[in-house]
C-alpha cells in the first residue's frame, strides 16, 4: 500500500533562480529488504543549505503565490549560474539525514518494524521515506527521534576525524569554528577516546563554551596574540594534522605555520628546508569562500587537501562505516548528543526569516525540521 508523503525540494530554473517548494509525491510499498520512516526529525545543516540555495544571494529572497502552495525563490548571481548548470530543470529533495519510526517493512525487515532508526541517504526533508534496510540504523530503546535525528553528519565526521588521524600516524589535532554542533561533539569524542585538540575559536563566549564542556586547549582567533597561542598550544600537545572548517583566507596557512614553529622549536633542523616531519591540514568546509592562503612559514614538509564525509566512509567501505554507526546508535545520549536553538515545520522552511536564519549558519545555532509540525 503506498502513502503520499509531502517532501521540500529544490530546483535551479534555466533563469538562474533557485526555487524551494513543497510538493506531494507517493511512497510505495516497501520490497523485501526495504522499509517505510515515518520521518519525525531532520536537522538542518551548513550543508542542507548549500543543497537547498548553494549560491543563491539571500538577499533576493521573496515568496510567490501559487495555485497550489507558496514557493520561495533567490536569485544566482549571473556569475555563478554556470556552475549551477548541472541543477537547471531538475527538482531535487533534499535533507541529509533525520530519523523517525519504521511503519512497514518487506519480509527480510520485519524486526525493525516499530523502531526508532537513523537515515543519512538523503532525501530526509519528507514525512516519509521508502529505504534500504541496510541504510537506515536502529537505535536503542528509549531513544526518540528528536535524539536520533543528527545521528549521521556530525558524529560519522567526527568519528572521521579520529579514524584519519590514527591511520595517518598523528597522535593530536587542531580543528577550526570548534564551538559548532560538530566541534563540541568532537570535544566530547576525544575526551573519550584520550585524543588532546587543539579547539580555534572567534569569541569569548565560544572559548567559555568549549571549555565549559572539558575542553583544554581553546584559542580565540580574535586575541592580538593569537598565532603565539597557537604555537604554544600545538607544541604543548604535539599536534600535525589540522580539520579545517573555514577554508579560505589565512587561518589555514597559520595553522601550518604554528605546527612547523613548533616543531622547530622542539628539533631545530640542520638544513634551510624546516622540520621533516610531515604536518597535515584538510579542509572540511567553506565558511569562508576566498582563497586559501599560505605563508612560506610553512615550511616543506606539509599537506593540504579536500576532507568530504562521504568519500570517507566510501573510502573505508560499509564493514567499518556500520561499525561507526553502531557507536554512535549507543552512544546518541551522551557523546554524540545534539542541541537546537529550535524546532520548525515543512511550512516555515519556505519563510523567509527562517531561511535567513539557518543560511547564517552562526556558530553553535541548529535548527531541526519536524515534517508532521503543523
Amino acid at each position: 500500500m503506498s502513502i503520499t508523503s509531502l517532501e521540500l525540494r529544490s530546483e535551479v530554473t534555466p533563469a538562474g533562480q533557485h526555487r524551494l517548494s513543497l510538493d506531494e509525491r507517493e511512497v510505495k510499498a516497501p520490497g523485501p529488504d526495504d522499509v517505510v520512516v515515518r520521518v519525525e526529525a531532520a536537522p538542518i545543516n551548513p550543508a542542507d543549505m548549500a543543497e537547498l540555495l548553494g549560491s543563491a544571494d539571500v538577499s533576493t529572497l521573496r515568496r510567490e503565490a501559487t495555485t497550489d502552495r507558496p514557493v520561495t525563490t533567490a536569485e544566482l548571481p549571473p556569475r555563478l549560474v554556470p556552475l549551477a548548470a548541472g541543477r537547471v530543470g531538475k527538482s531535487l529533495a533534499v535533507g541529509l539525514e533525520g530519523a523517525g519510526v519504521v511503519v512497514d517493512a518487506g519480509a527480510n525487515a520485519r524486526h525493525l518494524l516499530d523502531k526508532v532508526v537513523s537515515a543519512g541517504a538523503g532525501r530526509m526533508y519528507t514525512q516519509y521515506r521508502r529505504l534500504p534496510a541496510s541504510e537506515v540504523a536502529p537505535f536503542p530503546r528509549g531513544v526518540t527521534a528528536e535524539q536520533g535525528a543528527s545521528a549521521y553528519v556530525n558524529p560519522l565526521t567526527a568519528l572521521g576525524m579520529l579514524s584519519t588521524m590514527r591511520a595517518e600516524g598523528h597522535s593530536a589535532l587542531v580543528h577550526t569554528a570548534a564551538a559548532s554542533n560538530l566541534g563540541q561533539m568532537l570535544n566530547k569524542l576525544c575526551i573519550a577516546d584520550g585524543v588532546q585538540v587543539v579547539n580555534v575559536v572567534r569569541s569569548a563566549e565560544q572559548e567559555e563554551m568549549l571549555r565549559a564542556i572539558g575542553a583544554t586547549y581553546v584559542v580565540n582567533s580574535t586575541d592580538p596574540d593569537f598565532r603565539e597561542q597557537l604555537t604554544t598550544a600545538i607544541g604543548e600537545i604535539g599536534a600535525t594534522l589540522a580539520f579545517d572548517a573555514v577554508g579560505g583566507g589565512p587561518l589555514a596557512g597559520q595553522i601550518l605555520a604554528a605546527m612547523e614553529a613548533a616543531l622547530v622549536a622542539k628539533s631545530p633542523p640542520r638544513g634551510p628546508y624546516g622540520s621533516p616531519v610531515h604536518t597535515q591540514l584538510y579542509i572540511y568546509g567553506r565558511l569562508d569562500r576566498s582563497a586559501t592562503t599560505t605563508p612560506p612559514s610553512v615550511g616543506m614538509a606539509w599537506g593540504m587537501g579536500g576532507w568530504l564525509l562521504p568519500y570517507y566512509l566510501t573510502r573505508i567501505g560499509p564493514e567499518e562505516t556500520r561499525r561507526l554507526r553502531d557507536r554512535v546508535a549507543h552512544e546518541i545520549t551522551t557523546t554524540f548528543a545534539s542541541a537546537y536553538t529550535g524546532e520548525i515545520s515543512l511550512a516555515e522552511v519556505l519563510d523567509l526569516e527562517v531561511i535567513r536564519r539557518c543560511h547564517r549558519a552562526a556558530t553553535g545555532e541548529k535548527y531541526l525540521l519536524k515534517p508532521h509540525s503543523d
